[in-house]
């Protein structure tokens, strides 16, 4: 099969690797029918976190079901499953709680499993899914969905959980303003759901008109482009002299983090969902002065799928307007270049 292997900072080839297989009883084998490129798989393309070996790259994905094994319960060949970004048993006391991105069993997308076997990316033609009862998320009654179906629920694998997972964090909901920092499919989809919650007044900031657009499409009421202190002088300006209730941080830098900050009143939460490189340490001191309530980290979209999931098919939300561009898998290196240049929002790749 082909998939995606980053071999270092810029560096994504297109390459033939060995057909996935069942290894152990509790593995699936999926046919990739639509995969797509993270904004966290740019930190790695741009060196500012270490790549390491050359190796399988791609944590999102949605795939028909080709082969399970003897131990897996809850799925059956054919089945059209949306797999979430972290591989998860289901069964542990973390998954229980629903924090499956903390599963005593967690396996890694182009890593390994608990035992040591290889694991495919999701930037490939196929891949074998280890602990597939507890990872793994059927779509009923689907399984030739169109494009814009196939986009919506290849954003549940990762994006659309994420933001969700930002506004809940938050404390997002009716009667409270929300800002949202951060403007690529995550953050847009932060939007999506902060609306979904039932917030009215939504402040995204943006500086680019495409993006700003799907803001406003998926519920934001205001644009701020500016930035640091004049950003929220703005936001206290369109709130009336106050800040903002909920503030949804959603890209993982210093500088995203400071801002969240700034736009947060006394009293309010902030939601962090974007991957923490670049220090984004938090300043004790202001939380403490201005009692903030921080929470979020890496989103458990596993938990979050199926009620999501519900909306998708029924045509509540769309959140699949986020992919602005597709590509066939080869031109993955394309994807990435695109992405990183900011010529596109996020790109779907077609095995």
């Amino acid at each position: 099969m082909r998939a995606a292997i980053i071999h270092g900072p810029g560096d994504i080839r297109v390459e033939d690797r060995p057909d996935p297989k069942i290894l152990t009883p509790t593995d699936a084998v999926v046919r990739v029918t639509a995969s797509c490129v993270c904004g966290s798989d740019l930190w790695p393309y741009r060196g500012a976190r270490e790549p390491g070996d050359p190796h399988p790259i791609g944590h999102e994905f949605i795939g028909i079901v080709e082969a399970i094994g003897d131990q897996v319960r809850t799925l059956s060949v054919g089945d059209l499953v949306i797999a979430p970004w972290a591989i998860s048993c289901g069964q542990c006391p973390a998954c229980r709680d629903g924090v499956q991105t903390s599963c005593g069993h967690r396996a890694s997308w182009g890593g390994s499993d608990e035992h040591g076997l290889p694991v495919d990316g999701g930037q490939s033609e196929a891949v074998r899914v280890p602990l597939a009862d507890g990872t793994l998320v059927a779509v009923p009654g689907v399984s030739q969905p169109d494009d814009a179906l196939a986009k919506s629920l290849l954003t549940l694998s990762d994006v659309m959980g994420t933001g969700h997972h930002a506004a809940l964090s938050a404390k997002a909901g009716p009667g409270r303003t929300v800002v949202v920092v951060g403007d690529g499919a995550v953050g847009l989809c932060a939007v999506l759901a902060a609306k979904r919650l039932g917030a009215e007044r939504i402040i995204a900031m943006s500086r680019h008109a495409d993006r700003a657009a799907l803001a406003r499409e998926f519920g934001a009421t205001d644009i701020v482009a500016e930035r640091g202190k004049a950003a929220a002088d703005q936001v206290k300006a369109l709130l009336g002299g106050v800040l903002a209730d909920s503030v949804l941080e959603c890209v993982g830098t210093a500088e995203s983090m400071d801002q969240a900050l700034r736009c947060t009143r006394p009293g309010g939460a902030v939601g962090f969902v974007g991957v923490p490189v670049g220090g984004a340490e938090l300043p004790v001191w202001t939380l403490f002065r201005k009692n903030i309530a921080v929470a979020g980290g890496a989103a458990p979209t596993r938990e979050y799928l199926p009620e999501l999931l519900e909306d998708v098919l029924a045509g509540t939300i769309n959140p699949g307007k986020v992919f602005d561009a597709v590509m066939p898998l080869e031109a993955a290196a394309k994807a990435y270049s695109a992405m990183d240049e900011r010529r596109a929002i996020k790109v779907l790749l077609r095995p």
